[in-house]
């Protein structure tokens, strides 16, 4: 939790957990070789008592000497403006000033006085709520720059160790309100639990915590080796084989494998295939929102009996689309701007050769097609196999750069007849989303070139040709 020469914040709220935390760190600070000081919120909510908290913690500070850091928000105007649970809201005001003072360079750590009880109550109150095995771990002794070293320490222990030390505390009134979940889990069920059927329950349900802890940073890295192991990045997406989600043979029964990753160790494992879809959700996702497992769950079936085509939307702005034996997560904008993209994806530029190559930028697309005429055969060299070559004389105007459209036909060299366009970019695996805005080229009525294809066999160069127009397609 701390290294020597650490400055760290005791986060005191005035209440007998962060106080005690305080003095226990004042004793420690020179074993510890660390730069103590003292780090309050005021949160507004309780007007005077508020006040009074920040000026007994101030007064506490003064005492020992210790620098003192405060700041106030008030909170429940800003829960109501932005339609925020109060308690959540209050939690965030009070973190984003911790995480403040670290990223200033004020403070290196903060530490704040979460007690054994605390971590009954959490998990408790997550049980209640609905988890998995993350909510039962609770709280977490260290996260970032937070450290919560009294976390297997007991409430009673650290009220007796003030008494011992003749140290006074403020109470917060609003932790007797059973109106509140965790309240009442404090004043009412835990007592009743303690009472009725287990005296450790404390202890017990933060042995669960801890248990459940290591566990979940298990599976974790587990999943974390199977996103690497299947999952393929690129600047768009992430795609990932159904195999990761699906029972994966081949046809004779034997296990298929990715490189020499086993693939029968995902598909045999739902622990792993959903934290492998809430850890590519994390990744991608432009803005908040909160995955929940039916979510996870929906993915999961998609993978199983979605359509290819399809599609499924999930919170935080990801779309996840079904691309024959893939899963593709798509990271989306705002609808808007989605509608946007589709009607740019529409586009026509006409191509002119009287002035020799011509050189078409398409923004849309953000590249820059190029077409140059050459002698034929005498300058064949100077193409690539890659590159579409066309029999100029062949060409007729107009001669127009677009977007593909349902109906468009190609009969590219070495098909007996022509296909239509759609058939063939099906064939060729290119998604539907992939096909917006796909580039040809038309002579006349003719579709007489296609992104990927062969020329069209009636407009190729061949041995009679005389002068021959290559394609060149670049990024822009």
């Amino acid at each position: 939790m701390l290294r020597p020469g650490d400055r760290v914040g005791a986060a005191v709220s005035g209440g007998a957990d962060s106080v005690a935390m305080l003095l226990l760190l004042l004793e420690l600070r020179v074993k510890l070789g660390i730069v103590l000081s003292v780090v309050h919120f005021n949160h507004k909510l309780r007007g005077k008592a508020s006040d009074a908290d920040e000026k007994f913690v101030a007064k506490l500070a003064a005492k020992h000497g210790l620098a003192f850091h405060t700041a106030s928000v008030y909170v429940a105007k800003k829960a109501k403006a932005q339609r925020a649970n109060l308690e959540d809201a209050a939690r965030h005001a009070r973190y984003d000033y911790f995480h403040s003072l670290v990223e200033s360079g004020e403070l290196a750590r903060i530490a704040v006085g979460h007690t054994a009880d605390d971590q009954a109550e959490t998990v408790l109150a997550h049980l209640m709520r609905g988890t998995g095995l993350a909510g039962l771990g609770g709280i977490h002794p260290v996260v970032g720059p937070v450290i919560r070293p009294l976390l297997n320490a007991r409430r009673a222990e650290l009220r007796a160790y003030l008494r011992s030390k003749k140290q006074t505390w403020r109470e917060d009134a609003t932790n007797q309100d059973t109106t509140r979940l965790r309240a009442r889990i404090r004043k009412k069920l835990l007592p009743f639990l303690q009472k009725r059927f287990q005296h450790a329950i404390v202890e017990h349900l933060a042995t669960l915590a801890e248990l459940a802890k290591e566990d979940d940073a298990y599976l974790e890295y587990a999943a974390e080796m199977q996103v690497l192991a299947f999952v393929k990045k690129s600047e768009d997406d992430v795609r990932v084989p159904l195999c990761a989600f699906t029972e994966c043979r081949t046809e004779q029964g034997a296990r298929k494998k990715v490189g020499k990753t086993d693939l029968e160790f995902a598909s045999a494992s739902p622990a792993l295939q959903k934290r492998m879809v809430r850890h590519i959700v994390e990744s991608i996702k432009p803005r908040a929102g909160q995955l929940g497992a039916k979510h996870v769950q929906s993915v999961l079936e998609f993978a199983r009996s979605g359509q290819s085509g399809s599609s499924l939307e999930l919170p935080g702005g990801v779309e996840v689309r079904r691309e024959r034996d893939e899963l593709v997560f798509h990271a989306i904008g705002n609808s808007k701007l989605e509608r946007t993209r589709e009607k740019n994806a529409q586009y026509e530029y006409n191509i002119d050769f009287a002035n020799g190559a011509q050189e078409v930028p398409v923004p849309e697309l953000e590249c820059v097609f190029r077409f140059r005429v050459i002698d034929w055969p005498p300058n064949r060299a100077e193409t690539s196999k890659e590159w579409a070559v066309l029999d100029r004389n062949q060409l007729r105007l107009p001669l127009v750069l677009r977007n593909w459209r349902p109906g468009d036909r190609l009969q590219p060299v070495g098909h007996r007849s022509a296909h239509k366009l759609k058939r063939l970019l099906n064939e060729m695996h290119v998604s539907r989303w992939d096909r917006d805005g796909w580039p040809v080229l038309t002579s006349g009525a003719d579709v007489v070139w296609a992104r990927g294809f062969p020329v069209a066999a009636e407009f190729a160069a061949n041995e009679r040709t005389r002068a021959g127009v290559v394609i060149v397609e670049e990024k822009s």
